[in-house]
């Protein structure tokens, strides 16, 4: 008698395991699950095997061939479409001219064959059905039957009020070849549902009779580990590859166990492992061939694929590891965790319970996963960037990810309180504001909504009395596919790093504050926003001087929400301006290009004579600037002119400038009377130093600027009104100021640099810099008669920042390169 193995299935309930591979090809004890099927099938006398194949057909036929080398003859059918249970079998009915056995692919089995077939034969039945006892049978189609086993009956997954049997299909059929008669050609066709009730309501001979033996079905990944238990207890007779060095120990060839490891067993370990000393391989352990399990590792009830590297202390509960995965030191996984194949799992990180990680996905050193990571591209270490929460809209920010995050953004706060909330013109930040707001509502945080608007508005607003902080959402203006959540503080600046860390530890543990349905939180929206914003810059400049001077410029609104608040605010300063895209597009903010923009922009001042032309970002922080000769300005030249033209105004103020700006424009402050305030180069610790009253300016050196007169917050917009003003105060034109500016000669380098060896590397560089003056406000500067060098280790990539200044290119150059070559031979070693 021929057998039919349906092979088909995708085993969807066992993902992230069976992303890469059909679901018949999982291993069960380092053995596909059909391997197992073809070895039952073989030992009760079948040999002439026809496998039908839909998800991933060449997986199984390289692995099997024709089924010479498991002592069978085998051949396939594959499904272009789906067709079902039946409509499967049907289409290798080429090959069924006589009574055939069909038995499912992917199921856990030493069913009795042969008395089965018995059974079909001696009842003289058109099809029989293989039935098993089971405790739970709400998921598995029920068969009632009489005492002789002619069929009465068929349940679908019942409730349990149509509970009347404890026997249920094993999806092991004997059957004549009449029964294609039942099956209609071309269409998705169900044996259960379908054909053996049209035979029960024919009144066909349809038995059922109940096996003997073990049967599981591995559906789910619960299921996956305990059928590995079952294997362990040899609760089921299959064969387990290995020598079976005591009493369910199997260990494959080619393996080292160190002498100080500890292996409990149950457990199989394949070819070719090495187990190394203090490890601790605990019950129910399963390692694939060519696993390497490194010191003072503790795995218990885990299954792990192939080609899969354990480092030093890993601490594995319950968990499934698939192929070719890299899980570092000090990992730990908690019960129910599963990891996809070929993914990196960096030092410290934890997995939590029931975590499913899928494939060819990457975990940072010391990440802390509560949740299953599907589409996004990384487990991040930490959740919170430079600027905030970054990363791909719906993939790795999600609605559902971003209401937790405002419950836990709200569990900070003080109930009933009041947050603002803005965006940019996307439909990926309209949809994550709109689930944040739910999530602050559910933590009983009450909402003022500006809907879209300039990052700056959101800042202003933010200061009022009542506002205890904002959110804002926008795409990033560097991955237009990428969203950014930017959180602000009641006085408008970006929120701090502890503030950052502690709605992080609460969305870790998600401890979050939930309201009764009398205190949910509200949303309303904030009155006469822009009008007050544009109102207070007009107050911060000398509007009678600007209509007399009447000036000529260019202005570029990036497509962005600047556009707003611009035009009112021109026709109050009396310039004739010529706007350039002065309208909201989202599709203008994706493709914004800061150079290009400023080459239009560049040209239309040459053109039009006009005396500047300015550029601004998206958001609204960020600020380039032409000058009346159309030269655009670099970020460097366009802080050292604003230094340039506050003049006089600086002497006993104070210039707030990251450690990172160029020491030209320190020079310019203290020339000017004033002194320099370095700080940190994230956005927080600069707007932070601004808030001092003796500061009267402050940058990064990305074209972001701060008039803390008006606001301790980037603002383009207050910038541009502040650069206006002082150019007609000074009553010269900007080029004359470009020209009375130093050159500065830069070079910068990106060294990879592991996670776990930054710290050596900076401890090293301070020790070998004790001969030269140092700064260590972020980072480490040091010092050199001919400039400086900066080497900062990024905060949120494998990397370290080397940046060097000196008065001529080439010596800056040279600086940058030997310090960069310093940290590639330290990561070497």
């Amino acid at each position: 008698m021929k057998a039919v193995i349906m092979a088909g299935g995708e085993g969807t309930r066992l993902r992230p395991l069976t992303s890469n591979v059909p679901k018949p090809m999982m291993p069960l004890a380092n053995r596909p699950m059909m391997e197992h099927v073809v070895d039952l099938l073989k030992l009760h006398g079948f040999d002439d095997i026809v496998v039908t194949l839909a998800f991933m057909p060449n997986v199984i036929r390289n692995w099997f061939g024709n089924g010479s080398e498991f002592g069978v003859r085998m051949v396939y059918a594959i499904e272009e479409t789906p067709l079902g249970t039946a409509g499967s079998v049907r289409n290798a009915m080429a090959e069924l001219d006589e009574p055939f056995l069909v038995i499912s692919g992917d199921v856990l089995t030493d069913i009795d064959l042969t008395k089965i077939v018995e059974f079909h034969q001696a009842k003289q039945a058109m099809s029989t059905i293989g039935l098993f006892r089971v405790e739970n049978p709400l998921e598995f189609g029920i068969v009632i039957t009489r005492e002789d086993g002619a069929v009465e009956r068929f349940l679908e997954k019942p409730g349990w009020g149509q509970v009347f049997s404890d026997t249920i299909n094993t999806g092991i059929f004997v059957l004549e070849p009449a029964i294609f008669d039942y099956i209609e050609p071309g269409r998705p066709v169900d044996f259960s549902g379908e054909v053996f009730p049209a035979l029960l309501e024919d009144g066909k001979p349809i038995y059922g009779a109940i096996g003997e033996g073990y049967w599981a079905d591995v559906g789910d990944l619960e299921s996956y580990v305990s059928a590995h238990a079952d294997i362990l207890d040899r609760t089921v007779s299959i064969r387990i590859e290995g020598f079976e060095q005591r009493e369910h120990l199997f260990v494959g060839d080619n393996v080292v166990i160190h002498p100080d490891a500890v292996v409990s067993g149950p457990a199989v370990i394949g070819d070719n492992c090495r187990i190394e000393q203090g490890v601790r391989l605990g019950p129910y352990t399963v390692l694939g061939a060519n696993v390497r399990v490194r010191a003072d590792a503790d795995l218990e009830r885990v299954v792990v694929a192939e080609n899969t590297y354990l480092a030093e202390r890993v601490h594995l509960r319950g968990t499934v590891v698939g192929r070719a995965c890299d899980l570092r030191r000090g990992v730990r996984t908690d019960e129910g965790a599963v990891i996809g194949d070929q993914c990196f799992v960096g030092e410290l990180a934890m997995v939590g319970a029931g975590v499913k990680i899928y494939p060819f996905k990457t975990i940072e050193s010391g990440a802390m996963v509560n949740s299953s990571i599907v589409w996004e591209s990384k487990g991040s270490r930490s959740l919170f960037g430079r600027d905030g929460v970054r990363g791909l809209a719906n993939v790795d920010i999600t609605p559902e990810l971003v209401t937790r995050l405002a419950m836990a953004y709200g569990s900070t706060l003080k109930q009933g309180e009041i947050v603002v909330t803005s965006r940019d013109s996307s439909r990926s930040s309209r949809m994550l504001k709109r689930s944040f707001q739910a999530g602050l509502n559910a933590a009983g945080i009450s909402v003022q909504d500006l809907e879209v608007a300039p990052l700056p508005v959101a800042r202003f607003v933010t200061r009022r009395p009542a506002i205890a902080g904002a959110v804002t959402f926008r795409l990033d203006e560097a991955d237009p596919q990428s969203v950014l959540i930017g959180f602000i503080d009641s006085d408008g600046a970006d929120m701090s790093e502890n503030g950052h860390r502690r709605i992080e530890r609460l969305l870790n543990r998600e401890d979050y504050r939930r309201v009764f349905p009398a205190e949910i939180g509200d949303i309303d929206y904030a009155p006469r926003a822009l009008e007050h914003y544009a109102t207070a810059i007009e107050s911060t400049v000398d509007l009678p001087m600007l209509r007399a001077a009447g000036m000529k410029m260019v202005t570029d609104f990036g497509f962005g929400s600047v556009s707003f608040v611009m035009p009112n605010l021109m026709s109050k300063f009396g310039a004739e301006v010529m706007a350039v895209n002065p309208f909201v597009s989202t599709l203008g903010v994706a493709g914004f290009d800061r150079i290009s923009h400023a080459q239009r922009v560049a040209e239309l001042v040459t053109t039009s004579g006009a005396a500047l032309g300015v550029i601004f970002s998206p958001g609204g922080e960020q600020l380039t600037v032409v000058d009346d000769r159309g030269r655009t300005l670099t970020d460097d030249q366009a802080l050292m002119a604003l230094i340039d033209l506050r003049g006089p105004a600086l002497e006993g103020a104070s210039v707030a400038l990251p450690v990172s700006a160029t020491a030209r424009a320190s020079e310019m402050v203290e020339a000017l009377g004033g002194s320099v305030v370095l700080t940190p180069t994230s956005p927080a610790s600069i707007m932070a130093a601004s808030s001092d009253p003796s500061v009267c300016f402050a940058s990064d050196t990305h074209g972001r600027f701060i008039v803390p007169g008006f606001m301790p917050a980037f603002d383009a917009i207050a910038t541009f009104a502040s650069l206006v003003d002082l150019l007609a105060k000074s009553c010269r034109r900007l080029s004359e100021v470009v020209d009375s500016l130093p050159p500065v000669h830069m070079a910068s380098r990106d060294v990879i640099t592991p996670w776990e060896q930054k710290g050596a590397v900076m401890r090293v560089l301070v020790e070998q810099a004790k001969d030269h003056r140092i700064d260590l406000v972020d980072g480490v500067r040091i010092h050199h008669d001919d400039g400086w060098a900066l080497i900062l280790p990024d905060p949120e990539e494998p990397t370290t920042l080397v940046m060097a200044e000196a008065q001529r290119p080439d010596t800056a150059n040279r600086l940058a390169a030997e310090y960069a070559k310093r940290i590639e031979e330290m990561v070497r070693e």
